[in-house]
């Protein structure tokens, strides 16, 4: 199409050039708002499961499409501060009941039962249990249950969907570690 109407090689192959240029700044900043975004983590409130100073991509289209479900881990702004996103994990959907009794959460009068969290809980918060989580939020807790400032807390509190920016679904830095979440 090019070659019929630029006689100019030199011109026809700079348009080229533009337009792949334009059209792969395009493509990503789709893929960056709509399909996927990165995300560092930071403190030790998702332990073990993620570290200080890893870096996770995060599924932005998947949440969109499929939206929350339990033992999903998400990255969500912080409240008071919402240039800080939280990555944490979904233990609770909207209605569902949450209590913390006996040093463990229950779901439902479910226990929850985490591979990875068996200490007491001993690190109640100020939010009043049992809580039932409101339509249209979400209830979220570190892995690392003791050390974690998540639903819990008021200043977290009960996170609304529309604020999920997405679910951490792979693990890219450090090397070693790369895979699944």
């Amino acid at each position: 199409m090019l070659k019929n109407k630029i006689a100019n090689p030199l011109v026809r192959t700079l348009l080229e050039w533009f337009i792949a240029a334009v059209l792969a700044i395009l493509f990503f900043l789709v893929m960056r708002n709509f399909v996927f975004r990165v995300a560092h983590v930071t403190g030790s409130s998702m332990q073990p499961t993620l570290a200080e100073g890893n870096i996770v991509i995060l599924n932005r289209a998947g949440w969109l499409l499929f939206g929350p479900r339990h033992g999903d881990i998400v990255a969500f702004p912080y409240r008071l501060d919402p240039s800080e996103n939280f990555i944490k994990r979904i233990i609770g959907l909207e209605g569902d009941v949450i209590d913390l009794r006996d040093g463990a959460f229950y779901v439902n009068d479910v226990r929850l039962e985490d591979d990875f969290a068996h200490e007491r809980i001993v690190q109640r918060g100020d939010e009043n249990f049992p809580f039932v989580v409101p339509p249209g939020t979400l209830f979220v807790l570190g892995d690392n249950r003791n050390g974690s400032k998540d639903s819990r807390f008021t200043a977290v509190g009960a996170v609304p969907v529309t604020d999920v920016v997405g679910r951490v679904v792979l693990r890219v830095w450090p090397m070693p570690s790369f895979g699944r979440v």
